[in-house]
């Protein structure tokens, strides 16, 4: 059959999707709640900074923030946010909300085709079949596993990335029977040139995603507490690396700040599961707990160098460079640098953010953030260097001159080399 594709939910997950879809299937239509963001579609503006004007309007993907447009849909795919709460519990709502649409959607269409829905936002195993599947049900009136089915197929978008792309990586596709993943196979073949993956059951494609970004969330955990213990040696953690990476199957992870909307929350979806289950997990949680302790810990050495080194009269200027969750995105969704930020207002001090990616008004209203110009990165008595981005790379010589005699470079993701900080300079990395 021709799939009449409509996804729901146009962020960092679902534009790319849709645009990349909408080139096989011409009736593909994205759906967003947002209608300043379809606005800014339907003008080739996106706000992620992932896809240009040219690329939008040459997908002429329709993009609509009117749910009664979805009607005709035969394939809806679910790529909302999957957050946690303050407590670090799974936040169902935006999930809710897609299925509450889409039941609605269901409830009032009157194609005979059988509707096929795909979830491809992180959830913890089950969640498709024993929530989302029972909400749409609830809402439309239709019977689960009958009158609609349902499918999984996890996202692995990594935005910033040009190499790794949707038509290039792997991907995992499950449905309820094996008629539907038939038709989740035609369509996301159609699409990835690398290959479908068939887990047997929806359980297990939920359980494999998971699964990616706590592994790597662990290790990452394991490269911080080295750092720690690096730290306190007073050797630096990057030429400890340096040399273990020459033994051929050491394992390439760096320490750093986990933030994001998939390493840092994804580990509490599976524990979140795993202890409904009565089981209480030891490693993951301690990993998280290594992770979200790594803004205090770099606020805090900050805060004990400017006591020993500079004068009790002198307010210290403080820079830092970088507020996304990660190098050369606009993204600031769980970003880990507002961490540095908190701590060091606790501790009486208040420095000077920049980041010439991210939208002023977006910085303040998430993270209540007064974003700094470039203007005002001068006569630093230390500057936090928090996120790589290019721009940073490319002008560091011109922000390291901003820098008095004696100042401290804080080096997050040791991308920088000690050589090439002047001696008049004072550096340290993680």
């Amino acid at each position: 059959m021709s799939e009449k594709i409509a996804i729901i939910g146009l962020g960092y997950v679902g534009l790319p999707l849709a645009l990349s879809l909408a080139k096989t299937f011409p009736s593909t239509i994205g759906f967003d709640i947002s209608a300043a963001r379809v606005d800014a579609l339907h003008n080739g503006h996106d706000w992620t900074g992932e896809h240009s004007a040219e690329a939008i309007k040459a997908a002429k993907l329709s993009v609509t923030a009117d749910a009664v447009q979805l009607e005709d849909a035969t394939f809806f795919i679910v790529t909302v946010p999957t957050p946690i709460t303050e407590s670090k519990q799974p936040d169902l709502k935006p999930l809710l909300s897609a299925c509450n649409i889409i039941g609605n959607v269901l409830a009032k269409r009157k194609s005979p085709s059988l509707p096929v829905i795909v979830f491809e936002s992180t959830v913890y195993p089950g969640l498709t079949e024993e929530i989302c599947g029972p909400e749409i049900a609830k809402i439309s009136g239709l019977k689960q596993g009958v009158d609609f089915k349902l499918g999984y197929s996890p996202e692995r978008i990594n935005p910033g990335d040009p190499v790794h792309t949707l038509e290039n990586i792997t991907k995992v596709i499950a449905a309820e029977d094996a008629a539907t993943l038939a038709r989740l196979e035609a369509v996301y073949g159609a699409v990835v040139k690398a290959g479908l993956h068939k887990a047997q059951s929806i359980a297990v494609a939920e359980a494999a995603k998971v699964l990616e970004n706590t592994q790597r969330d662990l290790n990452v955990a394991l490269m911080n507490e080295l750092a720690l213990i690096c730290d306190r040696m007073n050797i630096r953690t990057k030429d400890v690396l340096d040399a273990a990476g020459t033994k051929w199957n050491f394992l390439r992870f760096t320490p750093g700040l986990v933030g994001g909307h998939c390493i840092g929350v994804d580990p509490y979806y599976l524990t979140t599961r795993a202890e409904k289950l009565g089981y209480h997990p030891e490693v993951i949680l301690a990993g998280r707990r290594i992770n979200d302790s790594m803004g205090a810990f770099i606020a805090r050495k900050l805060s004990g160098w400017l006591k020993e080194h500079t004068s009790d009269v002198k307010v210290p200027r403080i820079g830092i460079l970088g507020l996304t969750f990660k190098e050369n995105v606009r993204d600031l969704r769980n970003s880990r640098v507002p961490d540095i930020i908190g701590e060091l207002r606790l501790l009486g001090l208040q420095p000077f953010v920049y980041d010439p990616m991210v939208d002023a008004k977006m910085a303040h209203e998430e993270y209540g953030i007064t974003l700094c110009s470039k203007g005002d990165l001068s006569n630093l008595d230390a500057v936090i260097f928090a996120v790589p981005h290019s721009q940073f790379l490319n002008d560091k010589k011109e922000w390291l001159a901003a820098l008095n005699k004696g100042a401290l470079v804080m080096d997050v993701k040791s991308v920088l080399t000690p050589s090439e900080i002047p001696s008049s300079l004072h550096y340290w990395s993680l």
